[in-house]
């Protein structure tokens, strides 16, 4: 059930024909995986924990650059040199407090493919065909 807190927050989306209580209270139950939290994820991640998706995994390897900061949404000068799954469950978190938000910081590969996205919805935001090609697969 949506607190009097979510109602309030949901409220614009929630007016959307078909959407209502329903609709949200499908969104807070799903769990959506994000493979890539670069300048395709970051954007997407900051959405999805906007709109109130209820858990978020965040999976990416790679650390915040300066090259990252004109396209990469999520990070600040601040984050330079940090794990972008965790700065992003950080700022997602803080951003909606209602959401759960969990980051891996790991290289989706043959070995983990399927235990990071099993049971999930997948956003492919990565960079590299060969994942993307492995995350279809496993899907």
């Amino acid at each position: 059930m949506l607190s009097d807190r979510e109602l309030a927050r949901y409220n614009r989306q929630m007016m959307i024909s078909g959407w209502g209580n329903d609709g949200q209270e499908k969104l807070k139950k799903a769990k959506v995986v994000v493979a890539g939290a670069g300048g395709l994820g970051s954007a997407i991640l900051f959405y999805l924990a906007a709109a109130g998706v209820g858990h978020i995994r965040v999976v990416d390897s790679d650390k915040v650059e300066t090259t990252n900061l004109n396209r990469q949404v999520l990070y600040t000068d601040q984050d330079i040199g940090r794990r972008k799954a965790l700065t992003a469950a950080e700022r997602l978190e803080f951003l909606n407090y209602d959401i759960r938000v969990e980051s891996i910081v790991d290289v989706i590969g043959e070995d983990n493919g399927s235990d990071l996205v099993s049971d999930w919805a997948i956003v492919d935001a990565m960079d590299n065909l060969a994942t993307r090609f492995l995350l279809n697969r496993v899907a």
